[in-house]
């Protein structure tokens, strides 16, 4: 999801509301969704998030109250948020950002269901990072 797929729904408007935590977006398809930042925060497609491969995805909790203190467009595909606890990494394509309104029931409840699995709590701190030999963050 790194691009825009051919005939994608395209974004017809996108606007942050800080108070209420969540960017609003309206599709060329007539889809809207209201997706909150910490879902963004706790899905962000970057390296720091998801790793390098499959099972390298760090959980990253503490982030209910994260604010969006910047969105940087990427060409005409694509935005870069960047989050009030420093991260800014994360490229949310138009597809990716499609996906996580459209699946933002299930997102949460597999977040849930992974904070369950490793005895963590969605407003803990975050653990301290292993050492996995990445040199990038």
């Amino acid at each position: 999801m790194a691009g825009l797929k051919k005939d994608s729904p395209t974004p017809q408007a996108i606007t942050a509301h800080s108070q209420s935590r969540v960017l609003e977006i309206s599709f060329s398809d007539g889809a809207n969704f209201r997706i909150p930042f910490e879902l963004m925060r706790v899905y962000s497609p970057s390296a720091e998030v998801q790793g390098h491969g499959e099972g390298q995805e760090v959980l990253q909790t503490g982030k209910r109250l994260v604010e969006l203190t910047g969105l940087e467009p990427i060409g005409n595909y694509a935005v870069q948020p960047s989050f009030s606890d420093g991260h800014d990494s994360g490229i949310f394509s138009w597809d990716y950002l499609y996906f996580l309104g459209s699946q933002e029931a299930s997102l949460w409840q597999q977040y849930e269901q992974r904070l369950q699995a490793a005895g963590r709590d969605r407003d803990g701190p975050m653990p301290a990072p292993a050492g996995h030999g990445c040199a990038s963050h």
